[in-house]
């Protein structure tokens, strides 16, 4: 019973500290907005049409992701059926809505359930998968910033604390103590107690998911890879550039403050929690390009209930009830 309750709790924490965390930024960022005002905003002058215009290209690119992943697992000898792969990762996001990362996790479950893949050789896979999204934004930012190198020094200059931070975290000495600390720790475990019986699990979860890693090396279609990778960023790039023609205030804007608020956008994402931190960084580009707080509120708020909480959470549960139906014998 102790260990059931135990376990019990840990899902709760899982659950409801991300949560948690998430609504205090969110109540940071809205505490001083006029949500009357918000109201009427979305009431008088928000096309919906076109939010709604936008949701196929967030669809398309879900699936494209199905597509690359399979592309990182064939290596590995096994051929699964493309739609459990879409469908699971569809799935993944609305897993995530409930606690964030899970979603990831369930992902490689539910395959190596239906396809009797490893688990720990996809999740390897998933690292890739997950470094390209890394890379890819990374490139995205990086453009942004020498497109518009004056609007990101306006930024810091409005928001010395996201400098301030990173400049502790470079130059405390209790960061570089750490990692030797956990790096003689991970070698005095692996070098004095190999024999036992963890150690030797753990290391074959380690090569089993080094393996999955491997495949971008043995991956014979590197190019379709790269394609994919480029289909998938697009989609997401105009599933939310899309959205500023719904509003006035941001309908002139341009591509190119689009590019730079979708990069500050995908940072925020890397952030485990539902709702607040994807806000918090819209609202500040926005306002950065002279929009008024309420509008840049109301905005984030608008996009990301319809894309995310409502799209993106109702096609993930059909992905999974899908994923079910089309396994049904299994």
């Amino acid at each position: 019973m102790t260990q059931r309750i135990k376990s019990i709790l840990l899902k709760i924490l899982k659950t409801f500290v991300p949560l948690a965390f998430g609504v205090l930024i969110f109540w940071l960022v809205f505490r001083k907005v006029n949500f009357e005002e918000i109201i009427q905003i979305l009431k008088s002058e928000v096309r919906f049409d076109i939010i709604l215009y936008s949701l196929p290209f967030g669809l398309f690119a879900n699936i494209i992701r199905g597509y690359r992943w399979n592309l990182l697992i064939t290596p590995l000898g096994y051929h699964p059926k493309k739609s459990n792969l879409v469908y699971a990762v569809l799935g993944n996001y609305a897993v995530n809505l409930g606690v964030p990362r899970l979603g990831e996790v369930w992902r490689c479950t539910i395959i190596t359930r239906y396809e009797k893949i490893p688990f720990t050789k996809l999740f390897g896979t998933l690292l890739i998968d997950r470094l390209s999204d890394t890379i890819s934004v990374g490139i995205i930012v990086v453009v942004a910033f020498i497109m518009n190198i004056g609007y990101f020094e306006a930024f810091f200059i409005a928001h010395p604390e996201y400098m301030d931070t990173l400049n502790k975290i470079i130059t405390s000495a209790w960061t570089y103590t750490t990692i030797v600390l956990l790096t003689v720790s991970i070698w005095i475990t692996f070098r004095f107690f190999k024999h036992t019986v963890i150690i030797k699990k753990i290391r074959e979860m380690l090569l089993n998911i080094w393996e999955g890693i491997r495949t971008i090396k043995h991956m014979k279609e590197r190019r379709l890879f790269l394609f994919y990778t480029v289909l998938i960023w697009l989609g997401y790039f105009l599933y939310f550039y899309i959205c500023f023609f719904a509003f006035d205030f941001t309908k002139d804007l341009g591509w190119q403050n689009g590019v730079i608020a979708f990069g500050m956008s995908s940072l925020a994402v890397a952030i485990p929690a539902q709702v607040g931190p994807w806000h918090a960084a819209v609202i500040a580009t926005l306002m950065g390009f002279g929009i008024s707080q309420t509008n840049a509120a109301a905005f984030a708020l608008c996009v990301h209930t319809i894309q995310q909480l409502i799209f993106i959470g109702l096609v993930g549960v059909i992905g999974i009830f899908a994923l079910s139906i089309a396994n049904k014998e299994k």
